[in-house]
């Protein structure tokens, strides 16, 4: 089976920052995830274009750049809220919910606290950096109707409801 649209793929993959001169820089993520193929955006463009046609053991290293990964840091994103705000238990590395300037739903990382200060920012923490992306296909599937109809892979690597 080769890769196509409405495929269940599942990748091991790497991500490491490029850094000046293309040199790889220090792995940034790894780990198992399970995608539809066949822009229903569940990875990125540029990787998915690449896995057309590709089968169960096949490899793929590609460089993304900013634009084509997590997009540039947005400073609109960043927020300072008073500690005295800030809920109970939540510490740096942590998650809030809350709405951006356009009152959206947005998730903020919580990045600093300082004395009577929290900084969060909105940003993916990979936002700003260009990436190299490296992959191995572990497992194809035809993808359910309901996967389809969803848009996303369930289960395994995948979306749990």
């Amino acid at each position: 089976m080769n890769i196509t649209k409405d495929t269940a793929v599942t990748l091991n993959y790497k991500i490491h920052e490029v850094l000046k001169g293309g040199i790889a820089g220090g792995l940034l993520d790894k780990g198992d995830v399970a995608y539809l193929h066949g822009g229903y955006d569940n990875i990125f463009a540029k990787v998915e274009a690449a896995l057309e046609g590709k089968t169960v053991g096949d490899t793929l290293t590609i460089d993304l750049s900013v634009d084509d990964a997590f997009g540039p840091h947005d400073p609109s994103l960043q927020r300072s809220i008073p500690k005295g705000e800030f809920p109970a238990g939540v510490k740096v590395g942590g998650q809030l919910r809350g709405t951006d300037d356009q009152g959206l739903p947005q998730i903020y990382n919580v990045v600093k606290i300082k004395g009577p200060v929290v900084l969060l920012d909105g940003n993916h923490p990979l936002a700003g950096k260009a990436l190299r992306f490296s992959c191995k296909v572990t497992e194809l599937r035809a993808a359910s109707e309901e996967e389809i109809a969803h848009r996303h892979v369930h289960g395994g690597h995948g979306h749990h409801h």
